[in-house]
């Protein structure tokens, strides 16, 4: 059975293992609706999903959404964290809300960074990568350090009410020797994801969090906690007979009787709506057909009445799944392992020394290479060219049909990507340095 650890070194094989044993769903299944996707969905790099279902929806209908991830500053911003950034600045250009998280509490605590290692590591390695990236500031993008923000503080001491150590345990194999505040991290992590739903950044809506399948934990844990803290639960259900009916049934978990008494007045004179009062929970009984417009409407009126009492109403986070970068010299890419990973600051020239230096999926011969062809799917320098460094699906399929068929030796390749890379490293480095002019607009 796989296993999951947010914290440690994970390396999967079977990618396709977690849509059963973890319940990911696969992204493939939405990409035709997609409009202007990214090339890590193009490229079938984000290969599941959990609900985004609820954020290309919103999407395609211009309704509010966010996307948001956080970055631990426990050393340098490397390649693959290049790729979240890239899927939350995509998000945003699709007209979302961004939110960046410097998880310094987590570092803090789980890798024993002082403070003053965790802002300096923010800002220099992380924050100023992702306005190069084009992270933009204003109304519409945030980022923030855990231990500045007051929000992530109260909501994660909120969400601690509904957790309990079983909870925590069972999902991130906490034991007795597990400190207090790796535990406290865990919350403070769910308290980023969910507040980009609080009323100040406009309320409940879709959020999508991209990570590694590593940080499906966090995820499980979040969607848990947004339904507990919730003070309704929908469910729905079919009644069959005579006549079929479908049924939105309404359970009030810990709202004020004033609120549950609010809902079912709001239903009431609601013309399209009817319904049945039980002890307990409201039953709004519809046609089939329409159950999932009646689910909706039904979802709109508890939360607003949930917001108007003082709850949050929040909706479970979605999530999206990319895989892992393999490091440059086989297995995974490892920011304790420099020789694995090539980092946004690395100096040009040794970047592309590491290029020249990586595992490829070439042949033992050239004689051998020409008549076989080479192995770009085992290759981690075409793996560059896939994830980062070629943004032209065709001018990729050339370089793959080449490296197949024998005519793409892998002396000749790694020159050209190590020139290419040598390039990013240049530009994305001159654009970091007009970051840090631009650092006052994101509060810093």
């Amino acid at each position: 059975m796989t296993t999951l650890d947010p914290w440690g070194a994970v390396k999967i094989d079977n990618y396709s293992k977690l849509f059963d044993e973890f319940g990911i769903s696969k992204f493939d299944d939405l990409l035709a609706r997609i409009p202007n996707p990214h090339r890590y969905m193009r490229r079938h790099v984000i290969f599941g999903h959990r609900s985004y279902e609820s954020v290309l929806l919103a999407i395609l209908a211009g309704k509010p959404f966010a996307a948001m991830s956080g970055f631990m500053p426990s050393g340098r911003a490397h390649l693959g964290h290049k790729m979240v950034m890239e899927e939350i600045i995509w998000h945003q250009q699709q007209g979302g809300d961004a939110f960046l998280a410097i998880a310094d509490m987590e570092a803090h605590a789980v890798r024993e960074k002082s403070w003053k290692e965790c802002r300096e590591l923010g800002i220099n390695e992380y924050i100023l990568s992702a306005i190069a990236l084009g992270f933009e500031p204003g109304e519409h993008g945030h980022i923030y350090f855990q231990s500045k923000s007051a929000n992530i503080k109260d909501l994660s001491f909120e969400l601690g009410i509904k957790a309990n150590f079983s909870e925590l345990s069972a999902i991130y194999g906490f034991n007795g020797e597990t400190n207090i505040a790796h535990m406290v991290s865990a919350l403070t992590q769910s308290a980023d994801i969910l507040q980009p739903q609080l009323a100040e950044f406009g309320g409940p809506k879709p959020v999508v969090i991209p990570v590694g399948a590593d940080q499906d934990p966090h995820i499980r844990l979040t969607r848990g906690l947004a339904e507990k803290i919730n003070l309704f639960t929908l469910f729905t259900a079919y009644s069959k007979g005579q006549e079929a009916h479908a049924h939105v049934k309404i359970y009030s978990k810990s709202a004020p009787k004033k609120a549950f008494d609010a809902v079912k007045m709001a239903i009431d004179n609601n013309t399209t709506l009817s319904f049945f009062e039980y002890e307990g929970h409201i039953d709004v009984q519809c046609d089939p057909s329409k159950i999932n417009e009646t689910l909706e409407n039904v979802k709109r009126i508890t939360s607003e009445v949930e917001i108007k009492f003082g709850g949050y109403a929040f909706i479970p986070p979605a999530s999206t799944y990319h895989k892992f970068m393999t490091g440059l010299q086989g297995g995974k890419m490892s920011s304790s392992i420099p020789e694995s990973y090539i980092a946004l600051t690395e100096n040009p020239e040794d970047g592309a020394k590491k290029v020249m230096r990586a595992m490829t999926g070439g042949r033992v011969t050239l004689e051998e290479q020409k008549k076989l062809g080479g192995e770009p799917d085992k290759c981690t320098v075409y793996e560059l060219l896939l994830y980062h460094l070629v943004e032209d699906d065709n001018e990729l399929l050339e370089v793959y049909k080449d490296c197949v068929g024998g005519t793409r030796v892998c002396g000749n390749c790694k020159k050209h990507v190590a020139e290419l890379m040598r390039g990013f490293l240049k530009e994305h480095q001159e654009k970091r340095e007009l970051a840090r002019e631009r650092l006052s607009e994101f509060g810093f």
